[in-house]
């Protein structure tokens, strides 16, 4: 694997050389405003809210990620993206999925978004499908920590993560025509990328986007085996020494296109854009067996190996927006509209297992008014449509049509020194599930949410922010109506018809303190949940995996976060930064003793039935454990470099039936040489490493943690040029 990332070292070498000869030319101009990063990512504006703000001078939590730390970052997925944040991890099942886990929530209480509608996929059906938004193709990635169920509904109860690409142009570029390119290889897994992005217009208002990418991985390589120790001792078993060193069937194939235009005058836009997203990835730690019951001696099933499990899933997406200024009592009308037409095919080896159908449509129009009683604020209509179908002897979740449609309000004024925020937003959900399959009735939901946040500045330096939230979820169809068995995750899944929608109410304190060169930021919050719907471990095994069921129970997420930004030196030896951040977050059952639970599994044309105890109390499955991590960052002219650690601990509050997961450390670093050319050109060549002490780590967000361990060592390097 490395003699062949080596074959392909002298393209850019080549790149590199020619960029160099450049550079010599054209020295770097470190004026040029095209090219100069911003010093702090809180001055960048968050798009995700209608109300222009930046992150800093926002009372509730939001994180960005820009400019060369978004470079620095950026990976196969948007978990693994945005996982260094404060209070943001990932989850994991394999390389080709992983989604942001915020505080302890991921699935259906984490909403992606795509410049603030919905990704449009089926990511919260099940811990094995990708999210279908590129981190390559993004201008900036924002993480809305805390319920941002008055902005984007239902599913962002547990927070937001908003995707800023800009494939339908809002704006005219700052150059007539601009654009940005990239090409990297890696080391562990023989990847490939190359992406190309362009802007334009034509002087006359009319404004252009295009962008591509295409990635190709092979299978990665591990430290030791993909089976975790504990898991062998348990099964008695010996591995294979041929399979040390290599994780099969991990391997990714992803190409990914879009194409926008819009008109841009004096008081708005109006602009639409095509995209497709096409991905091809294997599920690590999967071989399903399949057969029929026949006659024998014990009436025992009979088994044939089919092979591993991959899946190929394909996205194209129409969306529409539109933007006025200045209409009467409105300050800015914004409106966009997007469809969705989303197929996923999960793999038996070379059969078709299961195929997944999602077309949806989402609108939403933001009214952005004049200041009412002190206050500025933003009406909000929302809408969305979702057919959804699972076609396959082992589809495990019946068809459905969901619709929902919210309507909100939030607003800000300041009080001197206080800056209030406030906010308010109604639901109304509906679920249509096909009565061939259905194993329980339509459902309808109305959910309603309130928030309120202050910041108070006590000093220029000095900032305190406090936020009480309640905010309500609705079921979605997977928790509601799953009932058989999901060949990717290995496990059966049953949902239960009769689930209540949940409430949390929220409360958080937090500060931040500027001392010059020295920046601190710390939050404690506390969430208490009535209901809250999980997915538990039963104990039970049927189809040669364990049985999990969709249920609620009362809950509480205590949590803290905190982060130090300190630039110690700066002199002839160049620019120092020191960063250490950590998290930690307890989630927890409330009750105590233990319930009865009946379910039935089925079995062809009968089922199994079972009554067992479900613990009240404990531990919730899959919960992140607490972290550390540091980094040192180095800038002189046209060179920078980092060098940085995490340490996962140990997971050993577990839940009824989970299994404890070791700590690990991974350490990383960044090399970059930038240049800017006198034409307004510039290009950077950088190396990039992960997991340097080639550790092996195993994540306990992870259903996969016993079978498929993250990557190990990885150096990466590429060009990015700028024009």
């Amino acid at each position: 694997m490395t003699n062949s990332l080596l074959r392909r070292t002298p393209l850019f070498l080549a790149l590199s050389l020619t960029s160099a000869l450049a550079w010599a030319a054209d020295p770097i101009d470190q004026t040029d405003p095209r090219h100069t990063e911003p010093k702090t990512l809180d001055a960048v504006e968050v798009k995700a809210t209608p109300l222009a703000d930046t992150a800093e001078s926002l009372a509730r939590p939001v994180e960005v990620l820009a400019g060369e730390k978004l470079d620095e970052a950026k990976a196969n997925s948007l978990g693994e993206t945005v996982s260094k944040l404060p209070g943001v991890q990932s989850s994991y099942f394999g390389p080709g999925v992983g989604r942001p886990i915020i505080r302890g929530f991921d699935g259906a209480r984490v909403q992606v978004l795509s410049d603030g509608l919905g990704s449009g996929d089926v990511s919260t059906v099940s811990v094995d499908h990708a999210v279908t938004l590129e981190p390559f193709l993004a201008d900036q990635i924002e993480v809305l920590k805390g319920p941002a169920t008055l902005l984007y509904g239902s599913g962002a109860i547990g927070g937001a993560v908003n995707v800023v690409d800009g494939r339908v142009p809002e704006s005219a570029p700052d150059e007539p025509f601009q654009g940005r390119a990239e090409l990297r290889a890696d080391s562990v897994n023989d990847g490939r990328t190359g992406m190309l992005r362009l802007d334009g217009g034509t002087g006359n208002g009319l404004v252009f986007h295009f962008d591509g990418l295409h990635r190709e991985t092979d299978d990665y390589e591990i430290p030791g085996f993909a089976e975790s120790a504990r898991q062998l001792a348990e099964e008695g078993e010996t591995p294979d020494p041929s399979t040390r060193g290599i994780l099969s069937n991990s391997a990714v194939r992803t190409d990914s296109a879009a194409l926008g235009v819009s008109w841009v005058g004096e008081r708005g836009f109006f602009g639409g854009g095509y995209s497709l997203y096409s991905t091809r990835y294997g599920v690590p730690g999967h071989s399903h067996e399949h057969g029929e019951e026949h006659e024998g001696e014990e009436g025992e099933e009979a088994h044939e190996e089919e092979g591993p499990v991959h899946i190929v899933m394909d996205q194209r997406r129409a969306e529409a927006r539109a933007g006025l200024n200045d209409i009467g009592p409105f300050k800015s009308l914004r409106a966009r509209v997007a469809r969705t037409e989303y197929t996923h095919t999960e793999f038996e080896g070379e059969e078709v297992g299961t195929v997944f159908d999602n077309d949806s449509t989402e609108g939403r129009v933001e009214l952005v008014h004049q200041p009412f009683g002190g206050f500025e604020g933003a009406f909000g209509l929302q809408w969305a449509q979702r057919d959804f179908k699972a076609i396959g002897d082992e589809a495990f979740v019946p068809a459905s049509k969901s619709r929902d449609a919210g309507l909100f309000w939030i607003g800000q004024r300041q009080f001197g020194d206080v800056k209030l925020e406030l906010g308010a937003r109604h639901d109304q959900n509906k679920i249509d599930i096909d009565e061939s399959t259905a194993i329980g009735p339509d459902r309808d939901f109305d959910t309603t949410s309130v928030s309120a946040a202050l910041k108070w500045d006590i000093s220029d330096a000095f900032h305190l922010s406090f936020g009480l939230d309640r905010a309500q979820r609705s079921p979605t169809a997977e928790e509601l109506y799953s009932n058989g068995l999901h060949v990717a995750t290995g496990s059966v899944e049953l949902g239960q018809p009769g689930l209540d929608a949940e409430t949390a109410n929220r409360a958080e304190l937090g500060l931040h303190w500027h001392l010059g060169a020295l920046k601190l930021g710390a939050s404690l919050y506390h969430v208490r949940y009535d209901d809250f719907i999980y997915l538990a471990d039963t104990g039970v095994e049927e189809h040669d995996g364990p049985v999990r069921l969709w249920t609620q129970d009362d809950a509480r997420f205590n949590g803290a976060e905190g982060e130090a930004d300190w630039n110690f030196a700066e002199n002839g030896s160049g620019s120092w930064n020191l960063r250490i951040f950590g998290d930690v977050v307890r989630a927890e059952l409330t009750g105590s003793g233990t319930r009865p639970v009946d379910f039935s599994v089925p079995h062809g044309d009968h089922t199994h039935d079972y009554s067992i105890e479900l613990a009240r109390g404990g531990n919730l499955p899959r919960i992140a454990p607490w972290r550390v991590g540091g980094e040192l960052r180095w800038e002189r002219g046209p060179l920078r470099a980092s060098l940085g650690a995490v340490r996962y601990a140990e997971q050993d509050r577990v839940a009824q039936f989970e299994s404890e997961t070791p700590g690990y450390t991974l350490v990383d670093a960044h090399l970059a040489w930038h240049g800017d050319t006198s034409g307004g050109n510039a290009w950077e060549v950088f190396v990039d490493g992960s997991n340097l002490l080639d550790k092996e780590a195993r994540a306990h967000t992870s259903f996969l943690k016993d079978v498929a361990p993250l990557p190990g060592r990885n150096v990466g390097a590429g060009v990015r040029i700028f024009f």
